[in-house]
């Protein structure tokens, strides 16, 4: 009798769920979830990205930057022919930390490394020579506008610093007057590249990936991925008795990690 009994309200619990209510809170409950992986993979992909790549023609600076970030010391260095890469603490949190990757600027070995490590590239620092800068402009433009229109680099959008390197020189040219000569420069580039009629790994595509605005003159701010620039010196101002002048690569790593 007690089963009798409660066959209405069970009848009447069955129409609820039938109801268009129902139906609608389950497509929301889905479209939450599903919302949800894709983040979750996203983040996934994000976080498992752990390097920080460094970057820039032969004698930017790179490994003495790369020396001072690591040990805090001065040390003699000498051009790169393959990589270097350490495990870099970024706060005095020792959970959070970062791979640090020096790769050689060599001309003729740049390219290849970059290859090996972009897909695992979480930010890149470009190191410039601020004081060669001048007479350099067009190699440095060059380097920059092949790590642009790189598919990987494009699909990721690694946050990227360019680090304005050797402050402590007084003929050093300041990150203001970088940036404009860079954009000026790499806005060139772009209109010659993409009129060529292959890319730049020889394959007939038409040309690279269009850099920046079609129709706009190119400035940084274009690009998929965050772009910086802070003024440093590896060296620092009392030599190699003091202290490197980094600071404002140290905040950015300690914003990337």
């Amino acid at each position: 009798s007690m089963a009798g009994g409660l066959e209405p309200h069970l009848e009447a619990l069955r129409r609820e769920l039938q109801g268009p209510a129902v139906l609608s809170v389950l497509i929301a409950l889905i479209a939450v979830a599903i919302t949800f992986l894709i983040w979750r993979f996203v983040q996934g992909r994000r976080s498992s990205r752990k390097a920080v790549l460094l970057l820039g023609l032969c004698e930017a600076g790179k490994t003495l930057l790369f020396a001072r970030l690591l040990s805090g010391r001065y040390r003699d260095t000498q051009t790169s022919i393959t990589d270097s890469s350490a495990v870099y603490r970024v706060s005095r949190d020792k959970s959070t930390n970062v791979t640090l990757i020096d790769l050689p600027g060599h001309e003729s070995l740049r390219l290849q490394f970059l290859e090996r490590f972009k897909a695992a590239a979480r930010a890149i620092v470009f190191v410039v020579d601020s004081v060669a800068f001048q007479r350099e402009v067009k190699d440095v433009a060059e380097f920059l506008y092949q790590v642009l229109v790189d598919s990987t680099v494009l699909r990721n959008a690694p946050a990227l610093l360019i680090a304005c390197n050797k402050q402590d020189v007084t003929m050093a040219k300041s990150a203001k007057l970088i940036q404009q000569q860079l954009e000026k420069e790499l806005n060139t580039l772009r209109v010659t590249r993409s009129a060529a009629p292959t890319s730049l790994d020889g394959s007939a595509t038409g040309g690279p990936a269009q850099l920046g605005k079609k129709g706009k003159d190119f400035d940084f701010s274009q690009l998929p991925m965050k772009v910086e620039f802070v003024e440093c010196s590896a060296r620092g101002s009392k030599g190699e008795e003091g202290e490197a002048d980094l600071e404002g690569l140290e905040k950015w790593l300690v914003k990337v990690a």
